[in-house]
């Protein structure tokens, strides 16, 4: 399976491509999209929107995994997060893929199997778990891998659970 993490920003927005059988992951494509902040709001969308559309129309890609909504103290940088991840939301609804979201927790447990996981702690898992010769960067890049094999870490405990039974109703 293919995934495509994302780790969305307005001013860096990571992704993050891996190969997977649900145990064993390698890195196919990582890189961020960094737009200036002198450029107008609605232009800097543009530019995330775009990106995310080459990669999308030049790869395969089975399921897009993306980081959750979260609470953050400053409104105006929750509003442009939430703007970041709605074209990303977008362009994956576009393709007709399927979009999972975790929380930075989620994510956190999957990788490190702490939730309160220190950022460099992440990242060195990401490095061990893809078998990458140095650390991913920028640190959205390795973030937006994190995700993915977050996914593909829930895909994999799904297929394994026996299907439930289902329940009468009385």
């Amino acid at each position: 399976m293919r995934i495509l993490g994302i780790d969305p920003g307005s001013e860096t927005t990571g992704y993050g491509l891996i190969e997977s059988d649900g145990s064993r992951h390698s890195a196919v494509l990582f890189g961020a999209i960094r737009t200036s902040p002198r450029r107008a709001f609605h232009e800097r969308l543009l530019q995330i929107y775009t990106r995310l559309m080459e990669i999308l129309s030049h790869e395969a890609i089975d399921a897009v995994a993306i980081e959750g909504v979260f609470y953050a103290a400053n409104v105006q940088s929750a509003l442009k997060l939430g703007h970041a991840r709605g074209v990303a939301l977008l362009v994956a609804a576009q393709q007709g893929l399927p979009v999972f979201e975790y929380s930075p927790l989620e994510i956190k447990s999957a990788i490190v199997g702490y939730g309160r996981a220190e950022k460099s702690q992440v990242q060195l898992m990401v490095r061990h778990l893809l078998r990458l010769p140095e650390m991913p960067t920028p640190d959205d890049a390795a973030d937006a891998l994190a995700i993915a094999i977050c996914h593909s870490h829930q895909m994999g405990r799904t297929a394994s659970r026996p299907p439930r039974k289902p329940r009468r109703k009385n």
